[in-house]
């Protein structure tokens, strides 16, 4: 993978994991948290996927392949979508636009290979073609709540946590959700352009990304989810699944849970202690008592709620205990909403 441009940035550190080839942070992760909620930063994430699909039958053929009602989508106009597997497990997310010509996808970090492989052979007759233009272009993130005008780069408005279109929640409404706030955007421009599409904005790390999508009890693919996760346990039914489309690879799933029964595991939101010096790793155990009822999926530090996280819990677990977290034994409130 190669490492982002802006990685020469002053003050530049490195992330890893999910996030390795671009910045952590630029030497103060909490001023660039404050910087980025106020729209006033941008974040390089030119370490995402970037898909795109052209031909006039681009639009229904991923509706046909997809949770998300996508035929006759306008332009410039944005859409989350999955791709789940004949058992109903989430393999991709999607982050949607079409430009009036081509539809571009933007997905996780080492992802589009294996995407575009599999739309590449799902083509059959129809007049689509894809291709992974991940070396081409690249993604910025914004906190601003605006889709791109005419003229302007494709840009993904992220619709979390709105309700969109015919679906449901396994959360808070829309209208409470601590994520209702959250402005969050990704703008796509030619690598070779990178530099000039920052300009004089100051840049922002991922730390400070991450910290304000945990805040927003959003999920995000390889971090909340495993190889078991269904849509419905995070609470992605809500922006990512239509309820009542045409067939695709995983609706039989989709609609036996939603109609007869609940999902085995849940999103939890957990305020941490801050009793330790450092934050629970991910994959720690969350303890009810001496028992195991998940574990961590994210955690970061938030400049103004202190140690946060975000936990798969098993459906059962007590939505009003107090759980702790292993291996560091910190104290945790949790607070999920039961469906």
């Amino acid at each position: 993978m190669t490492a982002s441009p802006l990685l020469q940035a002053p003050g530049a550190v490195p992330g890893d994991g999910i996030d390795a080839g671009v910045a952590a942070h630029y030497g103060d992760p909490m001023r660039e948290q404050r910087l980025l909620a106020e729209g006033l930063g941008v974040v390089d994430l030119s370490h995402r996927g970037v898909v795109t699909v052209s031909g006039p039958d681009r639009l229904s053929w991923l509706h046909s392949l997809t949770t998300q009602q996508l035929t006759d989508l306008p332009p410039r106009t944005s859409a989350e979508s999955l791709v789940l597997s004949p058992k109903g497990k989430v393999e991709h997310a999607l982050h949607v636009v079409d430009d009036g010509e081509r539809t571009w996808l933007t997905v996780e970090p080492r992802t589009a290979p294996a995407l575009a492989e599999w739309l590449d052979s799902m083509r059959f007759m129809l007049r689509v073609e894809v291709e992974d233009v991940s070396d081409r272009y690249a993604v910025l993130g914004e906190s601003v709540g605006r889709e791109g005008s005419e003229g302007e780069p494709p840009t993904w408005l992220d619709p979390w946590p709105r309700v969109v279109g015919d679906t449901a929640t396994y959360g808070p409404p829309a209208e409470e959700h601590p994520g209702r706030d959250r402005a969050w955007r990704e703008v796509i421009v030619p690598v070779d352009e990178l530099s000039s599409a920052v300009g004089d904005r100051e840049l922002v790390g991922t730390w400070a990304a991450e910290t304000l999508r945990i805040a927003a009890w959003r999920p995000r693919l390889g971090a909340e989810t495993d190889h078991r996760t269904i849509a419905h346990e995070v609470d992605w039914l809500r922006t990512a699944v239509h309820l009542h489309k045409g067939c695709y690879r995983g609706q039989e799933t989709v609609a036996r849970v939603h109609n007869l029964g609940r999902p085995p595991r849940r999103l939890a939101f957990l305020h941490l202690d801050g009793s330790g010096h450092t934050l629970p790793e991910v994959g720690a155990e969350v303890l009810l008592g001496d028992k195991v009822v998940g574990r961590i999926t994210s955690a970061a530090r938030h400049h103004e709620e202190g140690p946060i996280a975000l936990a798969v819990l098993k459906r059962n677990a007590d939505a009003e205990a107090d759980l702790l977290v292993a291996p560091s034994i910190a104290a945790a409130q949790t607070e999920i909403v039961p469906r």
